[in-house]
């Protein structure tokens, strides 16, 4: 498998720098919306794009992503929209994209037709929240089939052992939890991140991303000295949200996204 997101991480790994992952939720406030701020991503530097899925129960979001799934489907955004729009997408940029999504919005439609649909639109891979190791089975040789990278996910309570499950059926890179609990800022980087990257490091040669809570250029270098990338989520998602469409403040967003960029790199 040769995803953009594999070759993202062969030529972060030939530069020697960290990679820096930003979550967005697709449709808040629009799909037109989305595109534009994925192009302000790209522009600003930022490597991979994770488009959040909108879910009415998103077990794994704080208040801030919420409410920002909320907006999105209060605007009509499906899962079918999310691919038209990023087929568009693919006709202006080819940054990698990959989707935070929940089992019940790629399962209802028909696990492998919605799979199919999104590697042919032009989706790299997917992190599913809620599809635990135990229950991957056919759903991870699907999306392998596909060309789609199977994130994983594990988190400071992810036994060593069960570390080693998760990781050895995935491919992209391994997201780590980088504290217990939801999504959310953070006023600092959790102590436990860096035991947890350690433990995963000792089992698996993919990259590691760190999120949940990075908000600040200070935490967002921190967690970039341990981890090969990092995720910055909800402090983005809230940041968009507040810019609407003015020009002066989505360039404040910018801004903000470039010096996090550097921090990172």
């Amino acid at each position: 498998m040769n995803t953009r997101i594999d070759q993202c991480f062969t030529r972060l790994r030939q530069q020697k720098r960290k990679g820096f992952i930003a979550y967005i939720t697709a449709g808040d406030p629009t799909l037109e919306q989305t595109l534009e701020n994925v192009l302000l991503l790209e522009k600003a530097g930022v490597d991979i794009v994770e488009l959040g899925i909108p879910f009415s129960d998103p077990l794994a979001d704080g208040r801030v992503n919420q409410e920002s799934a909320m907006r999105a489907l209060e605007s009509g955004t499906t899962i079918k929209g999310i691919f038209e729009m990023v087929g568009e997408l693919r006709q202006r940029s080819q940054i990698p994209i990959m989707c935070y999504c929940y089992m019940n919005l790629l399962y209802a439609p028909g696990f492998e037709r919605t799979i199919k649909r999104a590697a042919r639109v032009g989706i790299d891979g997917m992190l599913i929240l809620d599809l635990p190791s135990e229950e991957r089975g056919n759903y991870a040789t699907l999306l392998n089939t596909h060309d789609l990278n199977y994130i994983t996910l594990i988190t400071p309570t992810t036994p060593k052992e069960r570390i080693a499950d998760i990781v050895k059926h995935g491919s992209g890179f391994v997201y780590a939890v980088s504290r217990t609990g939801v999504t959310g800022v953070q006023s600092k980087l959790a102590n436990d991140a860096g035991q947890l990257l350690k433990r995963a490091a000792a089992v698996t040669d993919l990259p590691l991303a760190l999120g949940f809570g990075i908000s600040t250029p200070e935490q967002a270098a921190a967690a970039a000295r341990q981890a090969d990338a990092v995720v910055v989520g909800s402090a983005l998602v809230q940041r968009l949200h507040e810019a609407g469409r003015s020009r002066n403040a989505r360039k404040q967003v910018a801004d903000w996204l470039t010096s996090m960029v550097n921090a990172i790199h």
